[in-house]
Protein backbone atom coordinates (compact mmCIF):
# COMPACT_ATOMS: atom_id res chain seq x y z
CA UNK A 1 0.00 0.00 0.00
CA UNK A 2 1.60 3.37 -0.77
CA UNK A 3 3.09 5.17 2.48
CA UNK A 4 3.78 8.73 2.72
CA UNK A 5 6.60 9.47 -0.16
CA UNK A 6 4.19 7.68 -2.33
CA UNK A 7 1.72 10.09 -1.38
CA UNK A 8 3.44 13.15 -1.30
CA UNK A 9 4.81 12.09 -4.99
CA UNK A 10 1.43 12.29 -6.49
CA UNK A 11 0.50 15.19 -4.79
CA UNK A 12 3.33 17.12 -6.13
CA UNK A 13 2.16 15.90 -9.73
CA UNK A 14 -1.39 16.86 -9.34
CA UNK A 15 -0.72 20.37 -7.77
CA UNK A 16 1.29 20.96 -10.86
CA UNK A 17 -1.07 19.55 -13.22
CA UNK A 18 -4.28 20.09 -12.54
CA UNK A 19 -4.53 22.55 -9.71
CA UNK A 20 -6.21 26.15 -10.15
CA UNK A 21 -8.32 23.89 -13.25
CA UNK A 22 -12.01 24.30 -13.37
CA UNK A 23 -13.92 20.73 -13.20
CA UNK A 24 -16.39 20.61 -15.91
CA UNK A 25 -17.69 17.09 -15.27
CA UNK A 26 -16.88 14.21 -12.76
CA UNK A 27 -17.95 10.74 -14.31
CA UNK A 28 -18.31 8.02 -11.50
CA UNK A 29 -18.84 4.67 -13.22
CA UNK A 30 -20.40 2.87 -10.03
CA UNK A 31 -21.98 4.13 -6.48
CA UNK A 32 -18.71 3.11 -4.41
CA UNK A 33 -15.37 1.69 -3.83
CA UNK A 34 -14.50 0.35 -0.31
CA UNK A 35 -17.46 2.83 0.62
CA UNK A 36 -20.01 4.46 -1.22
CA UNK A 37 -19.21 7.95 -3.27
CA UNK A 38 -21.09 10.97 -1.41
CA UNK A 39 -23.98 11.39 -2.73
CA UNK A 40 -24.73 14.12 -5.40
CA UNK A 41 -20.45 14.35 -5.49
CA UNK A 42 -20.27 15.50 -9.24
CA UNK A 43 -23.23 18.19 -8.47
CA UNK A 44 -21.36 19.73 -6.02
CA UNK A 45 -18.20 19.83 -7.70
CA UNK A 46 -18.78 20.19 -11.17
CA UNK A 47 -18.17 24.09 -12.10
CA UNK A 48 -15.50 24.73 -9.18
CA UNK A 49 -11.99 25.59 -9.48
CA UNK A 50 -9.61 22.89 -7.95
CA UNK A 51 -7.47 25.66 -5.79
CA UNK A 52 -4.47 23.06 -4.43
CA UNK A 53 -4.31 19.47 -3.43
CA UNK A 54 -2.88 18.50 0.06
CA UNK A 55 -1.78 15.66 2.12
CA UNK A 56 -2.60 14.50 5.36
CA UNK A 57 -1.04 10.96 5.89
CA UNK A 58 -1.59 8.67 3.33
CA UNK A 59 -4.46 10.69 2.01
CA UNK A 60 -4.58 12.97 -0.51
CA UNK A 61 -7.07 16.31 -0.23
CA UNK A 62 -8.76 18.06 -3.50
CA UNK A 63 -9.41 21.21 -1.87
CA UNK A 64 -12.28 23.19 -4.60
CA UNK A 65 -13.47 27.23 -4.08
CA UNK A 66 -16.60 26.19 -3.45
CA UNK A 67 -15.12 24.93 0.26
CA UNK A 68 -15.51 21.17 -0.63
CA UNK A 69 -12.53 18.45 -0.32
CA UNK A 70 -12.37 15.12 -1.93
CA UNK A 71 -10.78 13.05 0.99
CA UNK A 72 -8.70 10.14 -1.65
CA UNK A 73 -7.33 7.35 -0.35
CA UNK A 74 -5.13 4.81 -3.07
CA UNK A 75 -5.52 1.86 -0.99
CA UNK A 76 -4.00 -1.14 -2.23
CA UNK A 77 -3.94 -1.14 -6.01
CA UNK A 78 -5.03 2.64 -6.79
CA UNK A 79 -3.44 4.80 -9.24
CA UNK A 80 -4.11 8.08 -10.87
CA UNK A 81 -3.40 9.06 -14.37
CA UNK A 82 -3.01 12.75 -15.61
CA UNK A 83 -3.15 13.53 -19.25
CA UNK A 84 -4.54 15.75 -21.74
CA UNK A 85 -8.04 14.99 -22.52
CA UNK A 86 -8.36 12.12 -25.72
CA UNK A 87 -5.07 11.69 -24.90
CA UNK A 88 -4.92 9.19 -21.67
CA UNK A 89 -5.45 5.85 -21.70
CA UNK A 90 -8.90 4.09 -21.04
CA UNK A 91 -8.60 1.16 -18.45
CA UNK A 92 -10.97 -1.52 -17.39
CA UNK A 93 -10.68 -0.07 -13.53
CA UNK A 94 -11.18 3.67 -14.01
CA UNK A 95 -13.75 4.50 -11.94
CA UNK A 96 -13.29 8.15 -11.44
CA UNK A 97 -12.79 10.69 -14.25
CA UNK A 98 -12.22 14.19 -13.54
CA UNK A 99 -12.57 16.31 -16.55
CA UNK A 100 -10.85 20.11 -15.40
CA UNK A 101 -10.10 22.22 -18.85
CA UNK A 102 -7.16 21.31 -20.12
CA UNK A 103 -6.48 18.19 -18.72
CA UNK A 104 -7.92 15.23 -17.56
CA UNK A 105 -7.30 13.37 -14.31
CA UNK A 106 -8.43 9.11 -13.99
CA UNK A 107 -8.83 7.29 -10.81
CA UNK A 108 -8.27 3.76 -11.62
CA UNK A 109 -8.50 0.59 -8.50
CA UNK A 110 -8.48 -3.22 -9.73
CA UNK A 111 -9.29 -4.11 -5.83
CA UNK A 112 -11.51 -1.38 -4.93
CA UNK A 113 -9.61 -1.01 -1.53
CA UNK A 114 -9.35 2.83 -2.28
CA UNK A 115 -11.87 5.20 -1.35
CA UNK A 116 -13.26 8.77 -2.29
CA UNK A 117 -14.98 10.55 -0.03
CA UNK A 118 -16.52 14.47 -0.13
CA UNK A 119 -16.44 16.80 3.35
CA UNK A 120 -16.50 20.72 3.86
CA UNK A 121 -13.03 22.24 4.49
CA UNK A 122 -13.87 23.26 8.24
CA UNK A 123 -14.65 19.98 8.68
CA UNK A 124 -11.65 18.09 8.42
CA UNK A 125 -10.13 18.45 11.15
CA UNK A 126 -12.94 16.25 12.84
CA UNK A 127 -13.43 13.96 10.15
CA UNK A 128 -13.83 10.16 11.03
CA UNK A 129 -11.00 8.91 8.18
CA UNK A 130 -8.34 11.86 9.59
CA UNK A 131 -9.24 12.36 13.35
CA UNK A 132 -6.68 11.06 15.78
CA UNK A 133 -4.27 11.01 12.76
CA UNK A 134 -0.90 11.35 14.27
CA UNK A 135 2.02 14.69 13.73
CA UNK A 136 3.30 15.02 10.48
CA UNK A 137 6.74 13.25 10.23
CA UNK A 138 8.22 16.49 9.07
CA UNK A 139 6.56 18.76 11.38
CA UNK A 140 7.71 20.57 14.62
CA UNK A 141 5.08 18.94 16.59
CA UNK A 142 7.00 15.51 16.01
CA UNK A 143 9.46 16.07 18.51
CA UNK A 144 12.00 13.92 20.39
CA UNK A 145 9.71 14.99 23.48
CA UNK A 146 6.83 13.99 21.68
CA UNK A 147 7.85 10.65 20.91
CA UNK A 148 10.08 9.79 23.91
CA UNK A 149 6.71 10.16 26.42
CA UNK A 150 4.56 8.26 23.35
CA UNK A 151 7.20 5.23 23.76
CA UNK A 152 7.20 5.58 27.58
CA UNK A 153 4.12 4.63 27.36
CA UNK A 154 4.38 1.55 25.28
CA UNK A 155 5.55 -2.27 25.88
CA UNK A 156 5.35 -3.04 22.71
CA UNK A 157 8.16 -3.58 19.76
CA UNK A 158 8.95 0.02 18.43
CA UNK A 159 8.35 -1.23 14.80
CA UNK A 160 4.50 -1.88 15.42
CA UNK A 161 4.82 1.18 17.41
CA UNK A 162 6.14 3.14 13.89
CA UNK A 163 2.93 2.10 11.83
CA UNK A 164 0.81 3.38 14.58
CA UNK A 165 -0.96 6.44 12.54
CA UNK A 166 -1.83 7.70 15.80
CA UNK A 167 1.58 7.90 16.62
CA UNK A 168 2.54 9.19 13.92
CA UNK A 169 1.19 10.09 10.31
CA UNK A 170 1.94 8.39 6.72
CA UNK A 171 5.36 5.67 8.05
CA UNK A 172 4.85 2.09 6.62
CA UNK A 173 5.98 -1.06 6.62
CA UNK A 174 8.91 -0.09 4.02
CA UNK A 175 9.97 3.25 5.63
CA UNK A 176 9.82 1.86 8.94
CA UNK A 177 11.88 -1.08 8.44
CA UNK A 178 14.50 1.44 6.27
CA UNK A 179 14.45 4.16 9.30
CA UNK A 180 15.16 1.28 11.76
CA UNK A 181 18.12 -0.23 10.25
CA UNK A 182 19.51 3.36 9.80
CA UNK A 183 18.88 4.08 13.35
CA UNK A 184 20.51 0.88 14.41
CA UNK A 185 17.66 0.12 16.60
CA UNK A 186 16.16 -3.82 16.22
CA UNK A 187 12.57 -3.70 15.54
CA UNK A 188 11.90 -5.52 18.75
CA UNK A 189 13.27 -3.96 20.82
CA UNK A 190 10.85 -2.91 23.42
CA UNK A 191 8.95 1.08 23.02
CA UNK A 192 10.33 1.98 26.83
CA UNK A 193 13.89 1.14 25.56
CA UNK A 194 14.08 3.74 23.24
CA UNK A 195 12.69 6.25 24.33
CA UNK A 196 16.59 8.26 24.77
CA UNK A 197 16.81 7.08 21.13
CA UNK A 198 13.91 9.68 19.71
CA UNK A 199 16.05 12.49 18.32
CA UNK A 200 17.89 9.61 16.16
CA UNK A 201 14.75 7.54 14.91
CA UNK A 202 13.16 10.80 14.34
CA UNK A 203 16.31 11.94 12.26
CA UNK A 204 15.86 8.46 10.68
CA UNK A 205 12.77 8.95 9.77
CA UNK A 206 12.95 12.33 8.12
CA UNK A 207 16.18 11.02 6.06
CA UNK A 208 14.43 7.81 4.20
CA UNK A 209 11.26 9.46 3.71
CA UNK A 210 12.85 12.57 2.00
CA UNK A 211 14.76 10.53 0.15
CA UNK A 212 11.77 8.61 -0.77
CA UNK A 213 10.33 11.62 -1.82
CA UNK A 214 12.81 12.68 -3.67
CA UNK A 215 13.27 9.59 -5.74
CA UNK A 216 9.48 9.47 -6.77
CA UNK A 217 8.74 6.51 -4.10
CA UNK A 218 8.56 3.44 -4.65
CA UNK A 219 6.92 1.23 -6.79
CA UNK A 220 6.67 -2.69 -5.44
CA UNK A 221 3.31 -3.72 -7.74
CA UNK A 222 0.55 -0.82 -9.03
CA UNK A 223 2.04 2.44 -8.07
CA UNK A 224 2.54 4.47 -10.21
CA UNK A 225 3.35 8.71 -10.23
CA UNK A 226 0.66 10.63 -11.99
CA UNK A 227 2.63 11.29 -15.00
CA UNK A 228 2.83 7.12 -15.42
CA UNK A 229 6.35 7.09 -14.52
CA UNK A 230 7.17 4.79 -11.91
CA UNK A 231 8.95 5.42 -8.34
CA UNK A 232 12.62 4.23 -7.80
CA UNK A 233 13.36 4.30 -4.27
CA UNK A 234 12.95 0.64 -4.25
CA UNK A 235 16.53 0.30 -5.75
CA UNK A 236 18.44 2.24 -2.64
CA UNK A 237 16.62 -0.14 -0.24
CA UNK A 238 19.12 -1.55 2.45
CA UNK A 239 17.00 -3.85 4.11
CA UNK A 240 13.63 -4.52 2.65
CA UNK A 241 13.13 -6.99 0.65
CA UNK A 242 16.55 -7.73 0.82
CA UNK A 243 16.50 -11.20 2.74
CA UNK A 244 19.64 -12.98 3.01
CA UNK A 245 21.82 -10.75 0.67
CA UNK A 246 24.71 -8.88 2.37
CA UNK A 247 24.09 -5.80 4.47
CA UNK A 248 25.68 -2.88 2.91
CA UNK A 249 27.54 -1.74 5.94
CA UNK A 250 28.38 -4.77 7.78
CA UNK A 251 28.34 -7.73 4.33
CA UNK A 252 26.03 -10.56 6.50
CA UNK A 253 23.32 -11.55 5.78
CA UNK A 254 19.77 -9.27 6.54
CA UNK A 255 16.88 -11.49 8.25
CA UNK A 256 13.70 -11.45 7.76
CA UNK A 257 10.67 -12.37 10.12
CA UNK A 258 7.21 -11.78 10.61
CA UNK A 259 6.35 -9.41 13.06
CA UNK A 260 2.39 -8.15 13.72
CA UNK A 261 1.55 -9.90 10.66
CA UNK A 262 3.93 -7.86 8.35
CA UNK A 263 7.14 -8.60 6.92
CA UNK A 264 10.34 -7.37 8.91
CA UNK A 265 13.46 -6.93 7.78
CA UNK A 266 16.32 -6.22 9.98
CA UNK A 267 20.62 -6.74 9.74
CA UNK A 268 21.41 -8.12 13.56
CA UNK A 269 24.47 -7.19 13.45
CA UNK A 270 24.16 -3.53 12.93
CA UNK A 271 20.79 -3.37 14.75
CA UNK A 272 21.54 -6.20 17.36
CA UNK A 273 18.82 -6.98 20.28
CA UNK A 274 18.95 -5.66 23.36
Amino acid sequence: MPELPEVETVRRGLDQSVAGGQLHRLTLARPDLRVPFTPGMARRLEGKRLDSVGRRAKYLLLRFDSGDTVILHLGMSGRIRVGKPGKISQEKHDHAVFSFNGAEMRFSDPRRFGLMVLAKETELAEHPLLAGIGPEPFSDAFSAHYLSEALAKRRGPVKTALLDQKLIAGVGNIYACEALFRAGIHPETPCHQTTEKTEIIIASIRAVLGEAIDSGGSSLRDYVQANGEMGYFQHHFRVYGREKKPCITCNKPIHAQRQAGRSTFFCPVCQPCR
